[in-house]
């Protein structure tokens, strides 16, 4: 690959190969945001993660001002009704649910500018783009791609040639696997639910199939419509997303534009497990990104998931969070009031060549190594390189100054402990020293010697 060439591997293709984008001038992305009804999970963190850092790419290559990325919000889900119900319980329904989505956005923005995150250039939600889920309907039956039954409006996945390209699977196994209700009123069990009827306690809006809300695939082919277009560029996600969702987004959008596809290339990353095990509540190993930045700062949450490729299934462990934090304390201590220089070139190449952020961050070690001898230029390389892909955000004082919630640190107190350390060695008291120094170490504290006297910092 040469230095200047971008490659995708494309789920569609199921390829590697050199990205062109229909138009240089405005490089259009998507990305499948939250269902907001609960805290966001660091299963969730990692495509939000994987895919900032395609944003900050293609801004590099292309400008600021000619890359749209559109990343949703899903606040019509039948989830956030029930939680609204349970939580709120004395409220009318949509009262109780504009106050679940509501927090939970709140939230899940303050979560993900932890992670260093960027906003998306639009963060378009389904409950503002109910004409055009109910217009894209209508087409699809228009053309015959889609059928109304018993106040539902369904799309008749037999009528789609090709359906099943994304997921590689055929019809049959999409019937045995799918998670789609199996109704008496669908022509086949595969077909999914465009529009489906509310009661009147659920919410609802008008359409020509009666009172309803959409079904959730519909949702992200107009809002994209609406924003990117007919045909954009890139439309990215989590693996477990390819089927049913993405299929069917597919389905749905060429079906009512009359297109080859919805999107050029399609990017997914890989599973996320738990200290080797699949997350799950009853399990008890299931964390939230809210939970995790309690324990662990954000920049040291991003390391450790661009440690490995956005493909590749990660293994998310303490011992990694706690390597990725011990990395960040030495980078930003070399680079402590160093100015940010120009990423290294072999690390931008590393980052065209499919985002292998493991290559990447390889380089950003080396170039740590080299600093570590007193290379300046290296340290500004570092910084500059770090910073491209959102680390090393922050202040060395703010890095340094981070302590996990609910820690208490009496710093005075602390610094008489290392004063009656070095009396209890100048008296050569090697016992009572040690024990100042356990002490403080069953605290978490771990105390540094050196020429210039004696430092401390918690322990990572």
């Amino acid at each position: 690959m040469s230095d200047t060439e971008l490659t995708f591997y494309n789920t569609l293709s199921r390829e590697k190969a050199p990205f062109e984008p229909i138009d240089p001038s405005n490089v259009r992305m998507y990305a499948c945001g939250p269902t907001v009804y609960d805290f966001a999970h660091i299963g969730n963190a990692r495509p939000i993660i994987v895919f900032d850092v395609l944003f900050r790419l293609l801004r590099s290559i292309y400008g600021e001002k000619h890359v749209t990325y559109a990343r949703n919000i899903t606040d019509v889900d039948d989830k956030i009704n029930a939680r609204a119900a349970e939580e709120y319980p004395n409220l009318p329904l949509n009262e109780a649910i504009a106050q679940v989505t509501s927090h939970t956005i709140k939230q899940f923005h303050a979560d993900i500018a932890e992670l260093g995150v960027l906003p998306p250039t639009v963060e378009p939600t389904c409950t503002s783009h109910i004409p055009q889920m109910i217009a894209m309907i209508e087409v699809l039956i228009e053309k015959g791609f889609a059928y109304e039954a018993e106040g539902h409006a369904l799309l008749d996945t037999s009528s789609v040639e090709g359906y099943g390209r994304l997921s590689g699977r055929s019809l049959d196994e999409m019937i045995a696997g799918a998670r789609v209700e199996v109704a008496p009123y669908k022509k086949n069990p595969s077909d999914s639910v465009l529009w489906k009827p509310s009661t009147d306690e659920q919410p609802g809006w008008d359409s020509p199939w009666g009172r309803g809300r959409p079904g959730w695939h519909i949702e992200c082919s107009a809002m994209a419509k609406e924003h990117l277009g007919e045909v954009f560029d890139i439309h990215g996600g989590g693996i477990d997303l390819t089927f049913p969702h993405h299929e069917n987004e597919l389905a749905q959008s060429c079906c009512a534009h009359g297109t080859d596809t919805m999107a050029k290339v399609w990017m997914h990353n890989g599973f996320l497990q738990v200290e080797g095990e699949k997350m799950s509540k009853s399990d008890g190993n299931f964390i939230t990104i809210n939970d995790l930045l309690k324990t662990t700062p954000g920049e040291a949450i991003r390391l450790a998931m661009l440690n490995t490729h956005y493909r590749q299934p990660i293994d998310w462990t303490a011992k990694a969070a706690s390597q990725a934090r011990r990395t960040l304390d030495n980078w930003f201590t070399l680079t402590d009031g160093v100015k940010s220089g120009t990423p290294d070139p072999d690390f931008i190449a590393a980052l065209r060549d499919d985002m292998n952020t493991p290559k990447a961050i390889s380089i950003l070690h080396e170039l740590r190594r080299e600093a570590s001898s007193g290379n300046g230029e290296a340290a500004r390389t570092l910084k500059g390189s770090a910073q491209f892909i959102g680390l090393l955000q922050l202040s060395t004082k703010a890095w340094t100054a981070w302590r996990p919630e609910g820690t208490q640190i009496d710093e005075k107190a602390i610094r008489k402990q290392i004063e009656d350390r070095a009396a209890a060695k100048a008296a050569k008291d090697f016992v009572a020293a040690d024990t100042i120094r356990d002490n403080l170490a069953e605290q978490g504290i771990i105390l540094k010697d050196s020429p210039d006297g004696t430092t401390w910092e918690i322990a990572r």
